[in-house]
């Protein structure tokens, strides 16, 4: 039966993406898809490559002992697609780039940009939705920066939790929120407040520089991150979650394959998963008591899964196909 499943799940990934991606195609009267821009019917082109592209990772994905690399290589991918075309349209041709104003391209101008403006929900109702389709999944593929910590966070991990965990990240997170409005109210200019942005972004890479790289943990995305701070409170919106099962003998083995800084001996003992898990599934593989499962209402865990698997390669894949600044 597994392999109908499995064969199930490629096929509605396949489907789904065509069939969203076909939208996205004849519905806008400018082009979204940039194979239509470059040639006419490319887009069509483009919408085909997706499919194949969405399959291929569904079926990576499968397995859980190859999911932690192909997640990484897919996550990866597209950051270098995202920054790329962005290069390419500052620097070769302004078709690279989607219609209307640049903005700067760091998660918490996601959250800053529309408080500083009082306008632009695209990006924040972009991302509920993402939370709400499945769960935390934005901060372990979707995100165009993640990629770069998780890169940074590789080789052996501490398993000692980061110092001032809680107090960075929701520090970082009210700081935004403030210096924001603050702007707003004060009149400063878009020069000014772009200035602020270009450093948020630049601490956020000196972190991963300094701390990712050093503890081997996603200490950006985990700690500092604002949206990554909001996605481990508002992740409950969805359905889905991953959870210990009676199955646990307290080995400890899946604390050597979480780079979120999410299982800890003290919580585990608790039958607890931490706040910052992202459902993203790497140590399933690691836990040979398979005492860590997928949860959806009314589903089996493997069936659930499987669904978060397709959802979330949905996701990427058309992220991939349309995101650009």
């Amino acid at each position: 039966m597994l392999f109908p499943a499995i064969n199930r799940s490629i096929a509605s990934t396949v489907l789904v993406i065509g069939g969203l991606l076909s939208i996205v195609q004849v519905m806008p009267k400018y082009p979204l898809l940039l194979g239509e821009r470059l040639f006419p019917h490319g887009g069509w082109i483009q919408v085909m490559l997706a499919m194949l592209y969405g399959g291929w990772l569904c079926h990576k994905m499968q397995d859980r002992e190859e999911r932690p690399k192909w997640r990484k290589r897919a996550w990866l991918l597209f950051s270098i697609v995202f920054f790329g075309q962005l290069m390419l349209g500052i620097f070769a041709d302004p078709i690279f780039l989607m219609s209307g104003k640049l903005h700067l391209p760091i998660p918490a101008v996601i959250l800053a940009g529309p408080i500083y403006r009082f306008e632009g929900l695209f990006m924040p109702i972009l991302f509920i939705s993402t939370l709400l389709l499945s769960g935390p999944a934005w901060c372990s593929q979707l995100c165009y920066f993640g990629a770069f910590d998780a890169w940074n966070a590789r080789g052996k991990l501490e398993r000692k939790m980061f110092p001032y965990h809680k107090q960075m990240r929701y520090s970082v997170l009210f700081l935004v929120m403030a210096g924001a409005f603050l702007l707003r109210i004060s009149g400063a200019s878009g020069v000014v407040a772009t200035a602020f942005g270009i450093a948020t972004g630049g601490i956020g890479l000196l972190v991963m520089l300094l701390f990712s790289r050093k503890r081997r943990k996603m200490v950006h995305c985990s700690s500092y991150c604002p949206i990554g701070t909001l996605v481990s409170c508002l992740k409950y919106l969805s359905p889905f979650r991953v959870r210990l099962t009676a199955g646990c003998c307290h080995c400890m083995a899946c604390t050597n394959a979480c780079r979120y800084d999410a299982l800890h001996k003290e919580e585990i003992k608790k039958g607890k998963i931490g706040y910052t898990c992202t459902y993203c599934g790497d140590c399933l593989s690691a836990c040979k008591h398979e005492a860590i499962e997928y949860y959806f209402p009314g589903l089996r865990p493997a069936n659930a899964e499987r669904l978060w698997i397709v959802i979330t390669v949905v996701l990427h894949t058309c992220f991939l196909m349309i995101a650009r600044i």
